[in-house]
């Protein structure tokens, strides 16, 4: 089976055979965005980091994305600098979905992540931030919801199933949340000068 090229926010998800799924699937990193119309399976591990399910049940197509949102200084707001890559990265699928052929007004989403897994930081946490960002952004662009897991501190693997729009989400209680907040400080340095691209902002 020949899989679709991935759009990626930034370097390309990997892909292999899942044998607990029998399909093919796409393991997606942060920054990363995939979306296809065949019957494979989505995955990714998220701490902090949201990710974006989203589908148009009628052309049969979806995707996912994994973001994790800058830091914001004392000089910026929520809807500033930190939200810029969390709008590109919901404008990536979003616009890819409906090249393919989805329509806007058929979209269904379910968003799952913002874990408090990085220590260090108290009420407004990046893992809340990003919660708050992608329901916000989901109600104005007009998106249902169907379905949601946010916040709490455990990390989580997600599977999703682009084509059925089955989402499965498993709590990784044993994992060491050291690793895993490690993984994405190192993302959010690599990311804190780079553009968005050219994104506007909602207000």
């Amino acid at each position: 089976m020949t899989l679709e090229e991935p759009v990626a926010a930034s370097g390309t998800p990997a892909l292999y055979y899942d044998r607990n799924f029998e399909r093919d699937a796409a393991k997606l990193l942060p920054g990363e965005c995939y979306v296809t119309s065949l019957d494979m399976v989505l995955v990714t591990v998220l701490g902090s980091c949201v990710a974006a399910c989203l589908r148009d049940p009628v052309a049969r197509l979806g995707g996912m994305n994994h973001f994790m949102l800058p830091d914001t200084t004392q000089d910026e707001s929520i809807v500033s600098q930190p939200t810029r890559y969390g709008v590109y990265a919901m404008e990536l699928l979003i616009n890819d979905i409906l090249r393919r052929g989805g329509r806007r007004e058929r979209l269904e989403a379910k968003v799952v992540g913002g874990g408090n897994v990085l220590k260090g930081f108290g009420a407004g946490t990046v893992g809340e931030r990003n919660a708050s960002f992608v329901m916000r952004f989901l109600k104005t662009e007009g998106i249902r919801v169907a379905g949601h897991d946010l916040l709490n501190q455990y990390p989580r693997k997600v599977y999703y199933f682009p084509v059925s729009g089955r989402l499965l989400v498993r709590e990784l209680r044993s994992l060491n949340n050291d690793t895993l907040a490690q993984r994405e400080q190192q993302y959010r340095k690599k990311i804190a000068g780079q553009g968005a691209g050219k994104v506007e902002l909602f207000r």
